[in-house]
């Protein structure tokens, strides 16, 4: 972490004006990023009061699926607002059009493929699940409906990424706004009045993607023709393909993938092991994971900030800038993590009661609360990490914290489970997140040390 050096007065009000710029960058984040998790409130919600205990679980284990599909892809929005805000600070913003054209044309590539590939794809993924067999048609009929969306989601991923890239946190507020507002309502359409069942949760997601993806390249194309100069391209296509910028790039997608693979894997690991535990089970923690999302969306906004504010400083070659944005980010992320924490005691059992009216499921998620609260509280200092390595570009750094903090999950819940049931993979759960905070604080001196003063 930063270090811990007595602040003089030029330093005192650099802090403060970084905190202002982090609450001014972080509050459209914070309620776009909620939006996102509330989307999946009301899925639960409409499948918890409107279906049965294995649509519940199975909309957990297709959630699972197409979040390791998604964000193995993550890199198309966190490599993304790296390099874009890196050259944004550099004052090349001819690379900042290029930056958004590489994504989205990479975006296209591998969504095609996950349409093209979507048969052994999930088959081989529900087949992996520990589910009863009901409960794995519903995960098909969701699964080989949803994944229709994959191209436009994916360029959604790279478009997002540039809008944080530069500092247009405004765009992004209402680019999910749009895309979670609608998403919701189309849910309580098909699912709730037209009794699709999850069937209706995927369509209204696969509709709600396209239609967002088109409102988003009509924003971006209007703001990048207000940036480029008379005569200039508006996507330069010699800059998209030059050899000497594209591989840099894959090479930080690359680590970036795998970060995010074993993360996701770390997840998936849990409802995995959630769904060996019981029907019950699966379908409580799957609840109780909808409010650590929630909590997670909202300090990501400070991590967002920090990726932007770090991309600059290390594109302008500025560690005081670096120091103040990494200092100012944890503070506010500390505090809200504290709140957020806090929150999830007092209110969590009316959260519980409002997403199913499922009586086992509303007790074993009730008797787990004191976890999820403990694990929100605990996650801001990874989440503030990951933001200062995604700004730097430290992606060999992301990559080795994520395998390793996986494996110490891994070998916890192994032991834990087994030992304490439920308790012990919430237990293993909480070291997961710590372990993660632990390993790249380990890599933050010399990554520090790399910006230039």
């Amino acid at each position: 972490m930063p270090p811990g050096t007595p602040l003089g007065p030029d330093r005192s009000r650099r802090l403060s004006a970084t905190r202002r710029q982090i609450a001014a960058l972080a509050w459209p984040i914070v309620l776009a990023n909620a939006s996102v998790p509330l989307l999946g409130l009301v899925d639960t919600a409409v499948i918890g009061n409107a279906g049965t205990a294995r649509e519940l679980g199975a909309i957990a284990l297709g959630v699972l699926i197409f979040n390791f599909l998604y964000w193995s892809f993550g890199f198309l929005r966190m490599g993304t607002t790296g390099f874009t805000a890196q050259a944004w600070g550099a004052g090349d913003k001819t690379e900042v059009r290029a930056t958004l054209g590489r994504a989205l044309l990479l975006a296209a590539v591998l969504g095609t493929g996950l349409i093209l590939l979507r048969r052994p794809i999930g088959g081989t993924a529900i087949a992996l699940l520990q589910a009863d067999p009901a409960t794995e048609d519903f995960t098909a009929s969701y699964f080989f409906l949803r994944i229709w969306g994959a191209p436009a989601s994916l360029g959604i991923f790279a478009v997002l990424g540039s809008f944080v890239g530069t500092g247009r946190t405004d765009h992004l507020l209402r680019t999910q706004l749009f895309l979670n507002g609608l998403n919701a309502a189309l849910d309580l359409l098909l699912a709730g009045l037209l009794g699709m069942g999850v069937r209706g949760i995927a369509l209204g997601t696969v509709i709600a993607e396209w239609a967002t993806l088109g409102v988003c390249l009509a924003v971006v194309g209007a703001a990048m023709r207000r940036q480029a100069g008379d005569g200039e391209e508006l996507w330069p296509w010699a800059r998209i393909g030059n050899v000497r910028r594209v591989l840099p790039m894959l090479a930080a997608n690359g680590n970036i993938m795998v970060r995010t693979l074993f993360l996701i894997t770390g997840f998936a690991w849990f409802t995995n092991q959630s769904a060996g535990l019981g029907t019950e089970v699966l379908a409580a923690n799957h609840i109780l994971l909808q409010l650590v999302s929630l909590s997670a969306y909202l300090l990501d906004g400070y991590a967002n900030a920090t990726e932007i504010l770090v991309g600059r400083a290390v594109g302008r070659g500025k560690r005081g800038a670096f120091d103040a944005a990494v200092r100012a980010a944890t503070e506010l992320a500390g505090i809200t993590a504290i709140l957020l924490g806090a929150a999830v005691l007092l209110l969590g059992s009316t959260a519980v009661s409002a997403l199913t009216d499922l009586a086992p499921v509303r007790e074993v998620a009730e008797c787990h609360l004191v976890w999820t609260a403990a694990y929100v509280a605990a996650s801001f200092a990874a989440f503030q990490l990951d933001g200062v390595f995604i700004g730097a570009t430290g992606t060999t750094e992301m990559r080795n914290a994520s395998i390793l903090s996986f494996v110490a999950f891994y070998a916890a819940s192994r032991i834990l489970t087994p030992l304490l049931g439920n308790d012990g993979l919430w237990l293993a759960f909480l070291l997961y997140v710590t372990a993660r905070a632990v390993a790249l604080g380990l890599f933050y001196p010399r990554l520090r040390r790399g910006v230039a003063n």
